[in-house]
């Protein structure tokens, strides 16, 4: 086979698979959520689970998290105030239940109110995996039974939240090399 025939390699990363997707399963109560970011393990994990989140989980149109305070072991707690643009807060918290830095963080998320979940807790497995072009995140968010819309806008949520993550991690790692 020559060069100019020769078929590219579909297992390979491409742009098209380091977006960021989710789906959600709202019979099961369930979100998916995947995306490649440009950093390793550590790096993703550490800007998940510190006061780091500040930095980069805002949407500029709607909120910015104003404070993440957490106490980074198991049973450990977690909370977030975010700012409403309009001038309004909500708060979110949880706790750990699993830390395996660098591969793995499992937590309760829960707000004082929110349009669609109410105060519903829901549980966040975040995976961190390593591949050749940084780190492949993988976020389960379950517990939506009976709150398909939560589930199906929490899954749009997520594609943002992954993506401004990639954006943050690539500014910062850039700036570091």
């Amino acid at each position: 086979m020559t060069t100019s025939t020769k078929m590219n390699d579909f297992r390979q990363p491409t742009a098209s698979k380091k977006l960021p997707r989710a789906v959600a399963d709202a019979g099961a109560g369930i979100i998916i959520a995947v995306a490649d970011i440009d950093g390793p393990p550590e790096r993703v994990f550490d800007a998940l689970t510190t006061d780091e989140v500040v930095k980069w989980w805002k949407n500029a149109e709607l909120y910015r998290t104003a404070e993440f305070k957490a106490d980074r072991r198991v049973c450990g707690a977690w909370s977030q105030l975010v700012q409403l643009n309009d001038g309004n807060t909500v708060i979110g918290s949880g706790e750990f239940a699993e830390l395996d830095r660098p591969r793995k963080v499992v937590m309760t998320r829960r707000f004082d109110k929110h349009p669609f979940q109410g105060q519903r807790e829901t549980t966040i497995t975040f995976r961190f995996d390593p591949v050749a072009t940084g780190t492949r995140v993988t976020v389960r968010d379950e517990g939506f039974i009976g709150r398909s819309e939560a589930a199906y806008g929490n899954a749009e949520i997520w594609e943002k939240v992954l993506g401004w993550l990639d954006e943050y991690i690539g500014l910062t790692e850039g700036a570091a090399r």
